[in-house]
């Protein structure tokens, strides 16, 4: 749900400011200059329910020393124009103002800010990267089956395809004609893209949101639209699960610094291993949690335990082939739409511990 930003100054050059960078961000904004007749806080209702505060410098003082003060309350910032007022310091103490930003210096940030809180901005989605630890691994089978897992929890969930040369995730869950936007129409995205607007223009399947390629030429998402994208993507909360590729290039850096979880799947097997190794120490200069998918057949004398040791990283589980798995898909079943099947339950079993109760984000232990 949309919240209003309330704006208290009488400055009228910072109240122009301040409702530019409003309309800017899309953004509502209620004003109030000053005290009712009554000496209650200026708007107090607003003070109390609105998305965010937003109170200029020159009327700080009256409203953090007031008889009484203004409530505390979270989400008040301080904005000054005047670099060389040392007084706002004190004044955002007694107001109880979680930031003091001056502009124009501090206009981006105030953007973004202003955005999230006509957003409704909650907490960050949970976002997990899957990777295969050779070609062939299966990540992208886990990645998709974890989406739908999710979702089927009734999560908000939204698969993202990072791999241009993976075939596309909308085509292994039969949804390659679905309408919506594919990466191509993102490509020139920079500085802020709508959480909201991001969600509602990607094709829905299986009760997920997808990002996937189109069938055109296209083969590189660049690094600002990466991190445009999935900043959306992540401030919409709920569950985001990226499909990476093995090579590590700036849109896949982008990527990994905004996981909170990597997910490398190595298959049983000595070769897989030794491939794994290098990807791992790829990945590891920018994303410190990345853990160990195993996934079965399992060869004499290799098991799980032995997999993730040689490759040096804690094992999330193992993950048991599924047979029939592509003559499922050929018949329009996606990744883990068999609830009872290995794939279904191993990321069920992954969720369980990724995510709280009422299906927001928690702690994940390794």
């Amino acid at each position: 749900m949309a919240e209003s930003i309330l704006i208290v100054t009488e400055d009228p050059e910072l109240l122009d400011d301040l409702l530019r960078l409003c309309a800017a961000a899309g953004a509502e904004a209620e004003v109030s200059h000053g005290p009712g007749e009554s000496g209650d806080p200026p708007g107090e209702r607003a003070w109390r329910s609105a998305g965010l505060v937003l109170v200029g410098a020159d009327r700080a003082a009256a409203l953090g020393e007031g008889a009484p003060p203004v409530p505390r309350r979270p989400g008040v910032l301080l904005v000054s124009r005047d670099l060389d007022d040392h007084r706002v310091w004190e004044r955002a103490v007694r107001l109880g103002a979680e930031h003091v930003v001056f502009l124009p210096d501090g206009e981006g940030w105030l953007t973004g800010r202003i955005a999230d809180a006509a957003e409704g901005v909650g907490r960050a989605a949970l976002t997990v990267g899957v990777v295969g630890g050779r070609g062939g691994a299966g990540a992208s089978t886990l990645a998709c089956a974890l989406a739908l897992t999710a979702a089927r929890r009734g999560v908000r969930s939204m698969l993202i395809d990072g791999d241009p040369l993976g075939g596309g995730l909308d085509v292994l869950l039969g949804g390659e004609s679905a309408e919506g936007l594919r990466w191509p129409a993102f490509a020139e995205s920079r500085g802020r893209v709508g959480a909201r607007a991001l969600e509602e223009a990607l094709p829905a399947m299986h009760e997920l949101r997808v990002l996937s390629w189109d069938r055109g030429d296209s083969l590189a998402v660049p690094p600002e639209a990466m991190r445009t994208v999935l900043g959306a993507a992540r401030r919409r909360g709920g569950v985001v699960v990226v499909d990476l590729p093995r090579q590590l290039d700036e849109a896949v850096a982008e990527a990994l610094v905004q996981l909170d979880i990597g997910l490398l799947v190595v298959p049983a097997e000595l070769r897989a291993v030794a491939a794994a190794r290098r990807v791992c120490s790829r990945l590891a200069m920018l994303l410190p949690d990345i853990r160990v998918v195993v996934r079965g057949p399992f060869t004499a004398g290799i098991n799980a335990d032995d997999t993730a040791r040689l490759v040096g990283l804690p094992l999330v589980g193992e993950l048991p082939p599924e047979r029939r798995l592509a003559e499922a898909v050929d018949r329009g079943v996606p990744p883990g739409g068999a609830v009872d099947g290995p794939l279904a339950r191993f990321c069920s079993g992954f969720w369980r511990q990724a995510l709280s109760d009422d299906g927001r984000p928690g702690s994940v232990a390794a």
